[in-house]
């Protein structure tokens, strides 16, 4: 575990953008999916909004998934191995690189076919709080001719990193902008922003 945390924190150091191939285990990242597939089903994923709660706006223009906040209260056993990974690693963040992490939160994203979300920061201007992004993928064989790759725009080269299973991006929320291209079929993540209020 501890292998994944310093692969995505050196390669952070290195790039300003971390990436972990394996953060996530197969067996919990199968079980994030079926919730995931569970949730879609029974018509609970709302559509994603742009902004902070004092804000928030709907415009399919900009960004068209769907999402389902992940909260403790939901006594999900998965889910809560998840948060209790995301608790590890903050522990490890703050002890190794002294970031003063205070919270952390996280949802589930689905993006069906033909959704994107264009070019955006993920601080708010209003609440500095989110201090690191992170996205973890949850999509099996995924293929070139998918699409739906993150693009991150730094120093006027964008970087395309493709939505495959178990693999972790990581980097500061007020940095890097940063879109998701057009997806050719359903992709799925969990993303989220560790906070320091």
């Amino acid at each position: 575990m501890e292998n994944s945390f310093e692969n995505l924190i050196s390669s952070y150091v290195e790039n300003k953008v971390g990436i972990a191939e394996h953060f996530l285990t197969p067996e919990l990242s199968d079980h994030l999916i079926q919730n995931i597939l569970n949730l879609n089903e029974r018509s609970l994923l709302t559509a994603a909004g742009i902004g902070n709660s004092d804000k928030l706006l709907y415009d399919g223009a900009i960004r068209s998934d769907s999402i389902y906040w992940l909260d403790k209260k939901h006594n999900n056993v998965f889910e809560n191995e998840f948060f209790k990974l995301i608790e590890a690693f903050i522990l490890y963040l703050n002890q190794s690189c002294y970031a003063g992490i205070t919270g952390y939160e996280f949802h589930y994203s689905l993006y069906e076919k033909g959704d994107f979300y264009l070019k955006h920061l993920d601080q708010f201007k209003s609440n500095p709080s989110r201090k690191f992004s992170m996205i973890i993928y949850l999509n099996a064989d995924w293929k070139l001719t998918d699409g739906g790759e993150l693009m991150i725009h730094q120093n006027d080269i964008p970087q395309k990193i493709a939505p495959t299973l178990g693999k972790t991006v990581f980097f500061k929320s007020d940095e890097l902008v940063h879109e998701v291209l057009e997806t050719n079929c359903p992709r799925m993540s969990i993303t989220g922003w560790l906070k320091r209020d």
